[in-house]
């Protein structure tokens, strides 16, 4: 399978000229800080770069990422290939059901009673939700639900996607399923239900679309990313081959869907010509932990504003609030990054912190209290949990001002 990287989009010197701090500080001036940000400029860049990369894939849009009812409207409403969305519970996924929102795929795997009974319930009004199972108590659990509410559930076989070497895991711990002897149980236990069925396949190969390979100095790191990477490709086409073969040994209904990567993995996704649809969701808002691939660039379309109170030296600006961590390994890479003004940065001892965030700062502009610090979080969606609305900002101006889940008073996670 022969690979091409697209073209970086703008470069980094490039958005700073059109996006400097005073642009940023003037819209915002008078408002209320912390708050948090969509430059629908920049958004609709990212956008029609998405759709460009898609080479003719459709996309589905990953919900965690944007956390906001307006914002997925407006992606969804852009081009034609996306379709539909992959939501993280279900509950959630219910909720935009309940907005408007149709083909909602379930991520994860979902257990209790209450939650599948809301799928069905939504299913039943006419939502098409997918539940997303690996194992044999997935299709039991749901078979149980389904046959109480009388609808049949659509359920899609989550592949594992990890590089296993000698003792060496690479990606994430999501299915246990990987070879024809761990799936064919599942297979003949939906074979077997009266209210399962088989609606699509997917694999996430998480080393591949979410781990950088572009880190400043560090060139060795990069390397070993890049070879784990162009393994994990080929086994990741190679499983989902298989696992495509075997299902079509079943009698089961042909599958609407192969579902496969993210946003760091479009330009290789792509290329498997049995993916029919490819996950992105980071790449809408660009937070900080992409910024470090080689193969592309989206621009930094999220953002948030923390304001000055005090500043206890002469080159540190302590600003009120700003801990907004991102979750998964615990390191400096899960840190909100200071965005503008530009050679701004944290305090090592003392990182953003849940009160006040202490930057370093002696470049040119002339900072007083009151005065917004902006940074970008290292993740996309997770801002949203820290934000009831989003000032769209274009042209130089805010245009209006959307809700986030917790704006609407939604907490799925």
């Amino acid at each position: 399978m022969s690979i091409s990287a697209d073209p970086p989009a703008s470069s980094p010197a490039q958005v700073q000229e059109a996006r400097d701090y005073q642009y940023y500080k003037k819209i915002l001036a008078g408002r209320a800080l912390p708050l948090a940000y969509v430059d629908l400029d920049l958004l609709d860049q990212n956008i029609q770069a998405v759709a460009e990369r898609a080479h003719g894939k459709r996309i589905r849009v990953a919900s965690k990422s944007v956390r906001s009812v307006w914002v997925l409207k407006h992606i969804m409403a852009a081009d034609p290939c996306f379709q539909g969305i992959m939501c993280f519970t279900a509950r959630e996924a219910v909720y935009l059901a309940s907005q408007g929102f149709d083909d909602l795929l379930l991520g994860y795997p979902s257990w209790h009673e209450q939650d599948i009974a809301a799928v069905a319930a939504a299913i039943k009004a006419g939502t098409h939700i997918t539940l997303m199972i690996d194992s044999v108590a997935h299709i039991t659990r749901i078979e149980q639900v389904a046959s109480q509410h009388g609808v049949p559930i659509p359920v899609c076989l989550d592949l594992d996607m990890a590089l296993h070497l000698p003792g060496l895991h690479v990606g994430v711990w999501r299915s246990s399923l990987r070879t024809p002897e761990q799936i064919r149980p599942v297979l003949e236990s939906i074979a077997a239900s009266q209210h399962v069925l088989l609606d699509g396949i997917m694999g996430y190969e998480a080393q591949v679309a979410g781990l950088g390979d572009n880190y400043p100095k560090s060139a060795v790191k990069n390397a070993l990313v890049r070879y784990l990477k162009g393994r994990s490709i080929r086994e990741a086409a190679a499983r989902r081959s298989t696992a495509i073969s075997l299902i079509e040994g079943y009698q089961l209904s042909p599958l609407r869907f192969v579902n496969g990567g993210g946003t760091g993995s479009v330009h290789t996704t792509r290329e498997e010509e049995a993916v029919t649809e490819i996950t992105v969701g980071s790449g809408f808002y660009a937070p900080a932990l992409f910024d470090n691939y080689r193969d592309f660039r989206y621009q930094p379309a999220a953002g948030f504003a923390i304001e000055i109170v005090r500043r206890p030296t002469p080159t540190i600006y302590t600003c009120l609030g700003g801990g907004y961590i991102a979750s998964g390994t615990v390191g400096r890479d899960r840190l909100p990054q200071p965005y503008l003004p530009v050679g701004a940065r944290l305090e090592p001892l003392e990182g953003a912190g849940e009160v006040q965030t202490p930057i370093h700062y002696t470049g040119p502009e002339n900072l007083q209290p009151g005065d917004p610090i902006l940074l970008r979080h290292s993740k996309a969606g997770e801002l949203c949990e820290r934000f009831n609305s989003l000032l769209l900002i274009s042209h130089g101006t805010i245009v209006d001002e959307v809700t986030t889940y917790r704006g609407d008073g939604q907490c799925f996670l």
